[in-house]
């Protein structure tokens, strides 16, 4: 496999890869804090890159993103 067909290869499996290495991440956080730490530091990430793309002006507002994600009538 020449460079050029490892780096087409890899662009073709970069999701496959990237979640790979996620949940790889995802397994060590939880072995070496537990489960409840590794929710709170992901939902503490979460936050603040909702709060992030807010303050760039990329996403509408987390009131707009909580109805995205709760349809109408349901909170």
């Amino acid at each position: 496999m020449s460079a050029e067909e490892g780096r087409r290869w890899l662009l073709r499996h970069r999701g496959r890869i990237a979640g790979s290495v996620l949940g790889l991440l995802i397994a060590l956080a939880i072995k070496e804090w537990g489960i409840l730490w590794t929710l709170f530091i992901g939902l503490a990430v979460l936050i603040g890159y909702v709060v992030g793309r807010y303050v760039d002006g990329d996403q509408e507002g987390i009131g707009e993103w909580i109805d995205r994600l709760l349809p109408p009538g349901r909170r």
